[in-house]
């Protein structure tokens, strides 16, 4: 009897987050629901929605796309998610496998001072400013309570009057100054967009003064 040849499985990424890891669930609307990892296998993750939800339907499960940050970048996976049976904040990936990948480091950084609030769950909420920005991130004036590893929610004022940027973000550096970078961990692609215009402006304006110098 011949066997017929089936088609060969995609590979799993190299990266899969670890357990314990902050991910997001992002949602075919446009809606990005913060995570964790529960377990982590190169064939099944489980993640635990960490807001309050409604189970997903079949047809919200089918268009889901986990996020994650790795070395690589921002990844971003699909595969078959399913609700664990008995638990409606619990999704289980089968067949993890990359979809794409955000080279985050690729991101053009500005020097740039804006106000910022942060909130933190060890800290409440801290009044603070960034140093530079980035698409991918910022770096904070302070405070220094903040530790490595940390999760924050932010609040970023780019013009006032104007509706802040918002998301999460984890502590990914400490410099010598005391000063705290931190990675988004979750931000909407509107507010990113908006970020990075805003970024582009600022070079656009900077590279006028320049010329206007040289005048």
């Amino acid at each position: 009897m011949k066997l017929g040849r089936g088609k060969k499985s995609p590979s799993p990424p190299a990266e899969l987050p670890e357990r314990g890891a902050t991910v997001t669930l992002s949602m075919a609307g446009g809606t990005r629901l913060p995570g964790r990892i529960m377990e982590s296998s190169p064939e099944v993750l489980l993640i635990v929605v960490t807001v309050p939800i409604r189970p997903f339907t079949d047809k919200q499960l089918g268009e889901l796309v986990l996020e994650y940050n790795s070395k690589r970048g921002r990844m971003r996976l699909r595969g078959l998610f399913s609700m664990e049976e008995g638990q409606s904040d619990v999704v289980r990936l089968q067949d993890p496998r990359s979809v794409e990948v955000v080279q985050q480091r690729d991101y053009v950084r500005i020097r740039s001072a804006r106000p910022v609030l942060v909130y933190s769950g060890k800290s409440g909420q801290m009044q603070s400013f960034t140093v530079d920005l980035s698409g991918g991130g910022f770096q904070l004036a302070g405070p220094d309570t903040l530790r490595l590893g940390e999760e924050v929610r932010f609040s970023l004022t780019l013009t006032p009057g104007v509706t802040p940027v918002t998301g999460t973000a984890r502590v990914v550096r400490v410099t010598p100054e005391g000063r705290r970078a931190v990675a988004f961990e979750s931000i909407s692609d509107l507010d990113r967009r908006r970020l990075v215009r805003f970024i582009f402006e600022c070079q656009r304006d900077e590279r006028r003064r320049g010329l206007n110098k040289e005048a």
